[in-house]
């Protein structure tokens, strides 16, 4: 029998009829003749509402407690999964992370995904159980302490799962029929794409594209598990994340991410070791950096830009402040009124004059560029957030990704 793993966000299972809804899929998955493993997000909006309740009692709460605040949200999920499985006949166990061998690194709130020990999901399998697994958790072997992957935990939760147990397929399923060009939310003729490669969409996840978690990708992409992205409020094919072979489009899609600030160090000496003097503490202190400008010297000195996720601004801030007093540098700023516009596809390596169209159609529509980063598939440019969506259109336009009208 294959193995195919499913996973179901919170909009899957956010009230006892959806829950319903998803069982009798899990269900009809089953009697068609596959071993099946579930992986579980909390119920609706049940973490932002833990985070707002740990808030209310503590300004600056624990990680660690948070942790065990928020893991609860999964297991309610896990456990009334399991619940209504067997209330159709079919057997069912639920495991939390811990259970299910989740073993990761000791970073509360952002753990990484170590190893899986899923003895107990094999056994439960070969006992022809249906297995339920809380998404977005695990355990650190060495403090047995519980721990969170950040956001979107459970889609990296569910492409380790079905790597460590050589199932035929992820499915993640949520509240839209696939991967598009744009948001559509934003973009109204955006495009469902069938197929997409793991390099394409982990551009596009690293960009803000918010269907898929980048660290699920990465899983995906290393151990070379399809992921198959459906909606579970129908039956429509979705889009295949997996490797491609034949020659892909220029442009897959256009991405957009409002969670960034700008930190800018001012009037920094032009000396050999000063960017690892600012760079080595953020990444001592676990904050992800993701674009770097440093200005062209002047006398000496230049300004050093970079971002960083809003919610590490303020830690950024303060660590940067010190290393500034340290070098004599200028003033820190930091901008929270930024957004970050992708464009990727893997077919713009091979063709030029792409860069040169994303800044002629962004300069038409008077968006002026404050940062720009690129790879071999991505070209990213800092905006003002306010322009984002037009940008996204502007884009989405100059390169004809849209829906072909009948």
């Amino acid at each position: 029998m294959s193995i195919v793993v499913q996973k179901y966000g919170g909009t899957s299972v956010a009230d006892p009829e959806r829950i319903s809804r998803v069982a009798d899929r899990i269900v009809a998955t089953r009697r068609a003749g596959n071993d099946v493993v579930v992986v579980v997000s909390a119920m609706g909006h049940t973490t932002d509402e833990l985070i707002e309740l740990a808030h209310a009692v503590n300004p600056d709460p624990p990680g660690r407690e948070m942790d065990m605040l928020l893991t609860a949200g999964e297991r309610i999920s896990m456990a009334l999964m399991a619940m209504a499985i067997q209330a159709r006949g079919v057997e069912a166990v639920s495991f939390t992370g811990s259970q299910a061998g989740i073993l990761t690194d000791a970073s509360h709130g952002s753990a990484k995904i170590q190893e899986i020990r899923g003895t107990r999901v094999t056994d439960a399998l070969q006992a022809g159980k249906v297995v339920i697994v809380a998404g977005f958790q695990g355990v650190d072997p060495q403090g047995k302490e519980v721990t969170t992957l950040g956001r979107g935990g459970s889609d990296a939760t569910a492409v380790a799962l079905a790597a460590a147990l050589k199932a035929s397929v992820c499915e993640i399923y949520t509240d839209v029929d696939g991967v598009f060009t744009a948001d559509p939310r934003i973009v109204g003729n955006a495009r469902k794409l069938d197929e997409i490669s793991f390099e394409e969409m982990l551009e596009l996840a690293a960009s803000g594209a918010g269907v898929l978690m980048s660290r699920s990708v990465e899983f995906g992409r290393r151990f070379n598990i399809p992921i198959h992205v459906r909606s579970s409020f129908n039956d429509n094919p979705g889009t295949w994340v997996k490797e491609q072979t034949m020659e892909q489009a220029i442009i897959s899609g256009v991405a957009h991410d409002r969670s960034e600030a700008k930190v800018t160090v001012r009037h920094v000496p032009d000396r050999p070791g000063v960017a690892a003097s600012l760079f080595t503490p953020l990444a001592e202190a676990d904050i992800d950096v993701d674009m770097i400008v440093q200005n062209v010297s002047s006398d000496g000195h230049t300004d050093i830009s970079f971002t960083v996720a809003k919610d590490a601004a303020d830690r950024a801030r303060a660590i940067a402040e010190k290393v500034a007093a340290e070098l004599e540098a200028g003033e820190v700023d930091v901008d929270e009124g930024i957004a970050k516009v992708s464009l990727v596809g893997a077919g713009m390596k091979s063709h030029p004059g792409v860069a040169a169209k994303v800044f002629q159609a962004l300069a038409a529509a008077g968006i002026n560029v404050e940062m720009i980063s690129t790879s071999t598939i991505r070209i990213s440019c800092v905006i003002r957030e306010d322009r984002v969506e037009e940008a996204v259109r502007v884009l989405h336009d100059a390169f004809e990704l849209g829906e072909v009208p009948a």
